[in-house]
């Protein structure tokens, strides 16, 4: 529609003159072919104006807002509402869940005693089930490092003259006291300027934020994108936003805090050559600056080492569905619009992404090139944005469960078994730790007999084992993370993964409750919190 035609060729008709001509604003030279096409796309003479892009894209925000806003909301929805995240549960996950459950009640009160130990057995094998599989797929990924390797030789081969257009999306809430910063970091990107937008994307009531980027005296490849208002209020919709307003030909995804490697987008570029059109997303790695802050930014290191430097390795190493991070995630443009962009009623819109890609065909890279964030220090915090990732999990596997045997066909028996175990198996995992522990801790805590009267005694011994051997294999993991990266220091702190999972076991029970009362709630992480930066 027009409002992307303005965009693209960058003018924008302002008003009809009293003698029949539309008064343009453009931001590109009126040469005599321009003039002769936008002359014949509005059917009358025009005399041409001055702009900048900047202007043009706040002028075509206030005539087309409502509209923008909808096809951010909704552009998902609207072309395949099957595979949007707005409908929480289909008729017919409704209509199962409800005779499950009823026939569960009454299984609990005709035989409790044999339904609890059924209960009890299958959530155990779906905890061993996942904990295996991330066990496998890591010793696969520490055999097969796969991880796009481009040299630094490479990089400096590059003619910064015959580069594409590249577009930075930063997606900002209530961070008026990071943006400064934000300005600072991704102020060192190595890319021509004449070649790279920074979009800061800010919501539309949210006027500290802008008072404080304005005051940063950011360059002039950094732009404000507001954000119209409307629901849901999710940085997928405002992403949406940004994707709409995008000229590059490639476009990356940072967070406010996010310090990427100067050459990332580069290196990112190079990847995107050597995977050819089928490489739809390549995904840099995280590291933290503050890892060593406190007890959980080191379990937090620990945990994205392994996952970023094992566990993806070993899912591209078997051609499995990486579900993308939420920062550092490069993208074909024009693909990523093929692919309806993000689900904004999905609150871990990146791991659904990477499934809906893999769905079609398309391959997820990952670079060597590392972008530096704040590890979460505060526990209430950490159990909000966990909360968050772990709904969104249980989003994306209801979402995908609508059509189980259509994705069977289009990914394979290999791929969907992958999503189930990761997807859907990561929040049943955490789901089944508390009570776990709870009866792992009652076994060895009671007198036999007295447990015996309850529980039959192989049953203990199974939660007793799931407990051994599914601490150890995390534990393992999380030992593994640090090899890659030299972060010694932090091995022994891996032996604390039994007390992590606990927290993330509570985030998982307040994800599953906030799927019922508010599935679309964004759960905020706050920012900045840490005394350090990442010079120290």
């Amino acid at each position: 529609w027009s409002g992307q035609l303005y965009i693209a060729e960058n003018w924008m008709p302002v008003r009809q003159l009293a003698d029949g001509r539309a008064l343009v604003a453009t931001a590109r030279v009126p040469d005599a072919e321009r003039s002769d096409r936008i002359s014949r796309h509005l059917g009358c003479d025009i005399v041409f104006v001055a702009a900048t892009s900047a202007q043009i894209w706040h002028a075509i925000l206030d005539a087309f807002g409502p509209q923008i806003a909808d096809q951010a909301a909704n552009e998902l929805w609207n072309q395949n509402p099957v595979l949007s995240a707005r409908t929480v549960a289909s008729r017919g996950q409704k209509v199962g869940l409800a005779i499950l459950l009823i026939v569960f009640v009454i299984a609990l009160v005709l035989w409790p005693v044999t339904t609890v130990i059924a209960l009890i057995t299958i959530t155990s094998l779906v905890f061993l089930a996942g904990t295996a599989f991330k066990f496998f797929i890591s010793l696969r990924g520490a055999k097969f490092d796969l991880v796009e390797r481009v040299s630094e030789s490479e990089v400096e081969a590059l003619d910064d003259a015959n580069l594409p257009r590249y577009t930075v999306l930063v997606p900002v809430f209530k961070e008026a006291n990071i943006v400064a910063q934000l300005v600072r970091n991704l102020g060192g990107i190595d890319w021509p300027t004449n070649r790279l937008e920074v979009f800061v994307l800010i919501e539309e009531s949210d006027d500290e934020t802008r008072a404080a980027f304005e005051a940063s005296s950011p360059p002039d490849h950094f732009h404000v994108i507001t954000i119209p208002a409307g629901h849901p209020q999710t940085k997928p919709r405002a992403c949406n936003v940004g994707l709409f307003f995008a000229t590059g030909d490639f476009l990356v995804i940072f967070d406010a805090e996010d310090t990427p490697e100067p050459d990332q987008l580069k290196k990112a570029y190079i990847s995107f050559q050597r995977g050819g059109d089928k490489t739809v997303c390549v995904q840099a790695a995280l590291n933290y600056f503050n890892a060593r802050e406190n007890v959980l930014t080191r379990m937090f290191s620990l945990e994205y080492g392994y996952w970023f430097d094992y566990m993806l390795s070993g899912l591209d190493s078997l051609d499995l569905p990486i579900p993308l991070g939420g920062t550092s995630n490069h993208f074909r443009t024009e693909a990523l619009k093929g692919l309806g962009g993000w689900d904004p009623y999905n609150v871990t819109e990146d791991a659904d992404l990477g499934i809906r890609a893999s769905a079609l065909g398309y391959r997820v890279g990952v670079v060597n090139s590392a972008t530096m964030e704040e590890a979460n220090k505060s526990i209430p915090n950490f159990i909000r944005q966990r909360s968050r990732w772990i709904k969104g999990y249980m989003q994306t596997t209801l979402v995908h469960a609508r059509r189980p045997a259509a994705l069977l066909r289009q990914i394979g028996f290999w791929r969907f078994s992958s999503f189930v175990l990761l997807i859907a198996g990561t929040p049943a995992t955490f789901l089944g730790v508390l009570p776990f522990y709870v009866l792992t801790v009652l076994s060895l805590a009671l007198p036999t007999d007295f447990v015996g009267q309850f529980f039959p005694v192989w049953l203990l011994w199974v939660c007793f084992l799931n407990f051994i051997i599914g601490s150890s294999v995390m534990v393992y993991l999380s030992m593994m993370g640090p090899y890659k990266r030299g972060t010694f220091a932090l091995v022994p702190w891996a032996l604390l993964n039994p007390l992590y999972w606990i927290l993330h076991s509570i985030a998982s029970y307040k994800a599953l409750w906030q799927l019922i009362t508010k599935p679309h709630y964004w759960e905020k992480t706050e920012h900045g919190l840490t005394s350090q930066t990442h010079h120290e």
